[in-house]
This record gives C-alpha cells, structure tokens and sequence, in this order.
C-alpha cells in the first residue's frame, strides 16, 4: 500500500565520492526532501572526499534521521565489492527504506543487486558515470553488459538530462521501470549577483582537476593565444588527482607568470577570479557550474557534449568543439573580443536558469518520481 502524501518516506541516498556536482545534487535533494518531512539517510564512500567530503557530512547529519553511514567503495571494480555488498545488505535491512537511490554505477550495482526490502523501490540516477565509457572499449562492454543485467531491478530511472537518457536507452537498452528526467537545480540565494574581484584574471576554470573536466585543455589554448600574440591570464580553481599534472603542464609552456592556482574555493568565489568562465568538459551530463554560473549572470562560453546545450538552450553561439583546443582558444578570444556580447548572453542564460533549473522543481520531480513507481510497485 502506498503511503498517504502526508506521511513521511524513508529514502536512502548512496553514493560512492562525497565531492563534486553528484554530491552537490545528492544534498541538495536530501535538504529538500527533509524540508518536506521525509526521513533520509546517506551512504558514501570513506576512501574519498577527504576533509570537504567530512566536514559537508557532518553538517547535514543532523537533519538526517535515517544518519550518515560510510563504506570503502572502490572505483573500479575490486574484490572487496563483497564485503561492501554485504554492509549495504545489513544496513538496509535494518534502516528498512521506502526508497533506495543509488547516485553512480557502483552505488547502484550495490542497491539493485538483491538488497531491496519488499515494497520498496530501487531508483537509478547515472550522473554520466559508466555512461562515458565508449563500447568499443573493455571497460565500456563491461558497463553496458552490467548495466543491461541490472536494468530490470530498477524501479525508476531518474536522468538529469535527455543526454544521459538517451545515451542510457541507446547503449544500455530501453528499461521496463519509469523513466522520468528531472533537471538539476540551484538555491534562490545562488542567483544573486557575484562581485569581480580586483585581481580577477582574463579566463577562469572551476571544477575538479580530471581528465574528463578538461583543464588540460584550457592551459593549451591559452598557450595557443601566447603563441598568437595574446597574453590572456588564467586563474584554476579546483583540485584533484591531475593536480601535479597541470602544474607541470604550465611550467612546461612556459605560462608560470600567467596561469594560477587557487585550490578548491566555494563556486561563486571561483567565479569571481575570472572575466571569463570556461567549461572545457571532454563528457559531462548536466554540470553543476554551468548551471550555477548561469544563475549568476557569469558571462561563460562551455563545450558542446553531453546535457550542457540543453542548459544553454538557444545560446549555442557560447559553445565550441569539445576536445579542441583550436576551437577553445578562438572562443576565449571571441569572447574577450566583444565583453558586452557575453554579458548580454550571460542576462539571458540567467533568466532560462531562473524558469527551468530549480532546487525547488528538483526536488519536487524527483518525489513525483518515486511517489509513480512505489505506487507501480504496490499496486
């Protein structure tokens, strides 16, 4: 029997990295869903996250009656999937969830696998994940015949974007469990304005330093517009495991006296360091910073993949080539060239922002999403 809408469900967040855009969306949705009067609880990882991942756990713990409870979740798979299998087992079990929402493939794996109390519901958020692996590749035939063995234990499949849907559906399969797509969404303090700081350099970069955030990139094209004459400033903000990487990579272009690292800094303060942001994703779903970029009128230009055009809309004049660094450096160059251009388009973007991507229409979707498939799966 479904609950009454007035009585509380018990829904069960897990996740493997406590850092980054999925971790932003996971908190944002347990916040919302215990505004409501839900009962939530969080599973992470305790091999990542490091003190960010602690101290954002510790501070939302409070709220969370279901509690906060981690695991070693590895990235790839590992024997000690086993014993991480069986933790989750015991632990719902014990929590006994209305709702198990696994956040990334391996969480997922774990949540869907024969964990599940009766009358509860499975749900699947891929936030990109293996989605971003190619099927010619091993890893990629290994997800995609994983995902396809799993697909009929899910519940409901909950896309951040048409993107991630129809990648899903083309190397996955069509599922039998509901399929809804509820964009990510952004607070209503997060549209006010960001201040330029006085040091503020040419172009900016915020986001993790992996290989498929494409920082790497950025540092060539503006080595590319050094070469041409064009000494534009870069300023970094973000961490990760290429850290030493790029480091290397500016002192090897010789850009030490142009490019900065400020470390991992509060989104907004990342926004301000630069007249220019730039999303260089290699593969993304639907990225956080372009939608909280977008909401603060931050003028930005953004690789053409994944869910970012459904972002942007018709402003596709703000997006280049992905994976290439001519198509980079000529849109850096574009943009610098013609200020009042990017502001105007960034006063548009923000008000698309404002009508389709809010916490509020987020978090409200994805509830409408698990009320539809409990009430199939208790029917």
């Amino acid at each position: 029997m479904l609950p009454p809408r007035d009585q509380p469900l018990h829904i069960l967040h897990a996740v493997r990295t406590p850092v980054g855009g999925i971790f932003r969306h996971i908190l944002d949705l347990a916040n919302g869903q215990v505004d409501r009067g839900h009962h939530v609880g969080i599973i992470a990882d305790t091999l990542t996250g490091g003190e960010r991942g602690k101290q954002a756990l510790a501070q939302i713990e409070p709220r969370l009656k279901l509690g906060v409870h981690r695991f070693a979740i590895h990235r790839e798979p590992a024997l000690s999937d086993a014993l991480a299998w069986m933790a989750f087992r015991r632990l719902i079990r014990q929590l006994k969830p209305d709702v198990l929402h696994g956040h990334g493939a391996k969480p997922a794996v774990f949540i869907r696998f024969r964990t599940a109390p009766k009358g509860a519901i499975r749900v699947y958020t891929p936030h990109g994940g293996s989605l971003h692996y190619p099927l010619n590749t091993l890893r990629g035939a290994f997800y995609s015949r994983l995902e396809r063995a799993l697909m009929d234990n899910t519940d409901l499949f909950l896309f951040e974007s048409a993107f991630a849907r129809d990648t899903y559906q083309r190397t996955v399969g069509t599922p039998r469990g509901l399929v809804r797509c509820v964009f990510n969404g952004v607070t209503a303090n997060e549209f006010d304005p960001v201040t330029r700081a006085e040091d503020a350099t040419d172009v900016v970069y915020v986001g993790e330093f992996r290989h498929i955030k494409g920082a790497d990139l950025v540092v060539d094209a503006v080595a590319r517009l050094h070469a041409d004459g064009k000494p534009i400033t870069l300023t970094l903000a973000g961490d990760g495991e290429e850290m030493d990487a790029l480091k290397a990579q500016v002192e090897r272009l010789g850009l030490a006296h142009s490019v900065r690292f400020i470390g991992h800094v509060p989104a907004r303060h990342g926004f301000s360091k630069g007249r220019l942001l730039v999303v260089p994703s290699r593969g993304d779903s639907m990225p956080y910073v372009v939608i909280e970029a977008g909401a603060a009128g931050i003028p930005m230009i953004a690789a053409n993949v994944g869910g970012i055009p459904e972002i942007f809309g018709s402003h596709t004049d703000a997006l280049f080539a992905p994976n290439m660094v001519g198509a980079i450096a000529d849109a850096i160059e574009a943009a610098l060239k013609d200020p009042a251009a990017a502001q105007a388009r960034a006063k548009s973007l923000r008000e698309r922002i404002f009508l389709h991507f809010s916490q509020k229409a987020m978090v409200e979707g994805v509830l409408a999403g698990y009320r539809d498939a409990l009430a199939a799966v208790r029917s």
